[in-house]
C-alpha cells in the first residue's frame, strides 16, 4: 500500500531513524539509509539517525550533513537495550520529529512504540530480514515474545517489507495486508552503471586485477553469507578455468578462518571503501548466502550488469529469475554452486546475456530515487494525515 501526496502539498519535516548501528559501522542497513538520506533530504524531509554509541566513537557527530546520536548500551545485551530506549527515548521528547522509523523488529522498534505511547508520534518499521534468521524469529527468543508481538500488530503504523517472504512473515502474525507496504531497496542507477570494454579493461588495470576471468563475492564474512561454501569450490572451479580469480571484498567475524581454507587463486582485500570499479572490473558476481533480506550488493552488482551467481533465499527471488536475469541454486547445494561457476565461467554469452537482463531487471524496479520517493510519500502521510485523506491513496504492488 502507499500513500501519494503531491511534494507542493506539503513543508518540510522531521524524521527520526532508530538503527542498531550508522556509520563508520557499515552493514546492508547502514549503507542503504546513507544512500537514501541526501534523497530524502531533496525532498523536504529533515533526518537524524539515533543508533547505539559503540567503543571508539563520538557520542554526537553530524555525517556528511546529518544529525547522529550515539547512545549509550553498557552491561548485558537486557541493560543495554533497557539503556538505548531510555536515552532514546529522552532525546526523542527533544528532537519531536514528525514520524520514526525504526529499522528492524528489536530494540529500535521497542523504543519507537514507546515514543508513540508518550509522544504520540507516528512510527514506521523496516522488517530487514524474513525467514529463519529474520528478525521476526529472532524476536520470537526473546522475552514476552508474544507480548511484543501483540504490541507491534496494535501499534505500528506502517510495516516496510522488502521481500515477498518477510511480507508473509508479517502475515503470519496477524499484520493486516493495508498496514503492510512494499518497499524494496534501491540501488543508485546513475553510479552503478556498466563500463566499456575499453573502459573497463582500463579500470582493470589501475585496480591491479590480473587478466582473466574475475569473480566478485562482497559483503559481511558472517557464517550466513557462506562464503566457505565458494571456497570449497574454487579449487575444482580454477582447475578447468585455470585463468579464473576470487576477489572476496569485505570483513567480518569468519575472515580469518576464510583466509586459511582459501586456495590459489583467492584474493581477500578486506573492507574496501569504494566497491564499484571492483564491481565494474569483474565478469560475474557470487551471493552465496543461507539468508538474505535484499542485498544491497546484489542489486549493485545487477545495476553494473553483472551476471549473477545466488542462493534462492529471501529478496533474491524476487529480484533474480532464474535462467533469465540471473542463477539461482538452493542455498545447500555446493555442488549446483560448482556447477554454476563452471557453466557461467566457460559461456561468455550466457553472462552477456545475463547481465545485460540484470541490468534491465533492478532498472524498472529497484531505483534507488523511487524507493526514496515513495518513503517520502509514507512519512507525508504520516506526518500530514489531513492532506493524505483530501488526496486519497491508491493501493500499490
Amino acid at each position: 500500500m502507499m500513500i501519494n501526496i503531491q511534494q507542493s502539498a506539503i513543508s518540510s519535516f522531521h524524521v527520526v531513524h532508530l538503527i542498531q548501528s550508522y556509520y563508520p559501522i557499515v552493514g546492508g542497513a547502514e549503507r542503504q539509509l546513507g544512500a537514501l538520506i541526501p534523497l530524502l533530504k531533496e525532498r523536504q524531509v529533515k533526518v537524524s539517525v539515533i543508533t547505539r554509541r559503540h567503543p571508539g566513537l563520538t557520542h554526537f557527530e553530524v555525517v556528511e550533513g546529518v544529525p547522529v546520536h550515539r547512545l549509550p548500551v553498557p552491561g548485558p545485551k537486557p541493560l543495554a537495550s533497557l539503556a538505548f530506549t531510555g536515552a532514546a527515548l529522552a532525546l526523542l521528547k527533544r528532537l519531536r520529529p514528525q514520524v520514526i522509523h525504526a529499522h528492524d523488529l528489536l530494540s529500535p522498534t521497542t523504543t519507537a512504540m514507546f515514543a508513540k505511547r508518550f509522544y504520540g508520534t507516528p512510527i514506521v518499521v523496516k522488517v530487514l530480514r524474513g525467514g529463519h534468521l529474520g528478525d521476526l524469529e529472532r524476536l520470537k527468543t526473546k522475552p514476552n515474545a508474544e507480548w511484543r508481538i501483540a504490541w507491534m500488530r496494535q501499534t505500528i503504523d506502517y510495516f516496510i517489507a522488502i521481500s515477498r517472504e518477510i511480507d508473509a512473515d508479517l502475515d503470519s502474525i496477524g499484520v493486516p495486508s493495508e498496514r503492510r507496504v512494499f518497499i524494496p531497496n534501491g540501488v543508485d542507477l546513475v553510479r552503478f552503471t556498466p563500463l566499456s570494454e575499453t573502459e573497463k579493461i582500463a579500470t582493470r588495470a589501475s585496480l591491479g586485477l590480473p587478466d582473466g576471468l574475475v569473480t566478485i563475492s562482497s559483503g559481511r564474512l558472517v557464517p550466513e553469507k557462506r562464503v566457505d561454501h565458494l571456497l570449497s569450490v574454487w579449487n575444482t572451479v580454477r582447475g578447468a578455468h585455470p585463468n579464473a580469480w576470487l576477489y572476496v571484498l569485505g570483513s567480518g567475524e569468519e575472515e580469518t578462518r576464510l583466509r586459511k581454507i582459501a586456495g590459489a587463486g583467492v584474493c581477500f582485500l578486506g573492507t574496501v571503501e569504494d566497491v564499484l570499479p571492483y564491481l565494474q572490473s569483474a565478469d560475474l558476481f557470487v551471493l552465496p548466502s543461507t539468508t538474505e533480506g535484499l542485498s544491497n550488493a546484489l542489486l549493485e552488482a545487477m545495476a553494473c550488469g553483472l551476471p549473477i551467481i545466488a542462493t534462492s533465499v529471501g529478496g533474491t527471488m524476487d529480484v533474480i529469475e532464474h535462467g533469465v536475469n540471473g542463477w539461482l541454486y538452493p542455498s545447500a547445494d555446493i555442488s549446483a554452486l560448482r556447477d554454476a561457476l563452471l557453466s557461467l565461467l566457460g559461456n561468455p554469452a550466457l553472462r552477456k546475456t545475463l547481465g545485460t537482463a540484470a541490468r534491465q531487471r533492478v532498472m524498472g524496479d529497484y531505483s534507488l530515487i523511487s524507493v526514496a520517493e515513495r518513503l517520502r510519500d509514507l512519512y507525508a502521510s504520516l506526518a500530514f494525515p489531513i492532506a493524505a485523506s483530501a488526496r486519497g491513496s491508491y493501493i500499490h504492488g
